[in-house]
């Protein structure tokens, strides 16, 4: 399974660089990345607890590569709104009145937003993008991307600690639970497609 291909590749990696290893694959996974925190910070958890990695310093280490991948992903879009619309905005309809919504949605809720959607399976990869094309507020961008991925983060590492040889149970867990919200994202997204659809007919 794909999975466990990913999970070899991940631990090899982390094994053989250590924090250099987790700061790129935690980078990746606040981009637009097949990296699932899930297959990263659990075996981190589990060398912290064989005395091979600080807990501190990976804590540290994968919150500054969740903001990194999150910042690049937020300036791409920040940046490239136009080129970004031109190109993909029929594929997702986003158009001027979408994202004048999104603007303002995330000038009123965007710090809510962004903390939540850092517990939620695919969000989390791409909620930043929506943020640069939202014009949220940097500062408190990247404050609550922090807070959440912290929070995120701990909680995998003592998984993988608590769990030791044992982290992929957490994997194992995560993937039923993923798959449940991501049928949940789906059905939404289905349903605002639908509505714009709907609208745009009359």
């Amino acid at each position: 399974m794909i999975f466990e291909r990913l999970s070899g590749i991940f631990t090899s990696v982390i094994a053989s660089t250590g924090y250099v290893g987790i700061f790129i694959l935690m980078m990746l996974e606040s981009m637009v990345a097949p990296v699932p925190s899930e297959l990263v910070m659990p075996f981190a958890g589990f060398l912290v607890a064989d005395g091979k990695l600080n807990l501190w310093f990976v804590i540290i280490v994968s919150v500054l590569a969740s903001l990194a991948g999150s910042l690049i992903s937020y300036f791409v879009a920040y940046f490239g709104e136009k080129e970004l619309i031109h190109k993909f905005g029929r594929f997702v309809f986003l158009d001027k009145e979408e994202l004048e919504w999104t603007e303002q949605w995330f000038q009123k809720r965007g710090s809510v937003t962004i903390l939540i959607s850092r517990f939620i399976p695919v969000i989390r990869h791409l909620i930043s993008i929506p943020a640069g094309l939202g014009r949220m507020n940097l500062k408190r961008f990247i404050l609550f991307t922090a807070v959440g991925a912290a929070a995120w983060n701990a909680f995998l590492l003592w998984a993988g600690m608590q769990l030791r040889e044992r982290w992929e149970l957490v994997r194992n867990y995560s993937t039923q639970l993923d798959a449940a919200i991501v049928i949940i994202i789906a059905i939404a997204v289905t349903f605002f497609i639908f509505k714009h659809w709907k609208r745009k007919r009359a």
